[in-house]
């Protein structure tokens, strides 16, 4: 179980890389998607590396699972994240209206920013193991 923390975190980059090139298309909706999918990963591998299961999609469970609790700030993007898991992609995730006409510029920055947060705490923890 712990090797395979390299495969998890190889591929939250590659994912952090496709949310920008989504944003960088107009596609802010598959943005918002690939950047929760990149925090998830990258907090998943964290735990991988720990020799920790981590199941689920709720990056702000995953964070408070990890063995050093993460701070306030790094919670309250997972929040954000977390809450483009599911609206951005199902159309019921709104009340009327396609996922895509629902997320902007605005939106996928900010998505990119906290996924490079998660990003940057999971980096620099697995730098310290």
């Amino acid at each position: 179980m712990g090797q395979r923390w390299r495969d998890w975190w190889k591929q939250a980059r590659h994912d952090l890389e496709h949310a920008t090139a989504a944003r960088d298309e107009g596609r802010h909706d598959w943005a918002c998607f690939a950047a929760h999918q990149s925090a998830e990963k990258a907090v998943k591998a964290l735990h991988l590396a720990h020799n920790q299961e981590a199941w689920g999609h709720s990056i702000v469970r995953l964070l408070a699972d990890l063995p050093t609790p993460p701070s306030d700030e790094l919670v309250e993007a997972g929040i954000v994240l977390d809450g483009f898991y599911i609206p951005p992609r199902y159309p019921n995730g709104h009340e009327e209206g396609a996922p895509f006409e629902h997320y902007g510029p605005i939106h996928s920055e900010l998505g990119l920013r906290h996924a490079g947060h998660i990003h940057d705490f999971v980096r620099q923890a697995l730098a310290e193991r």
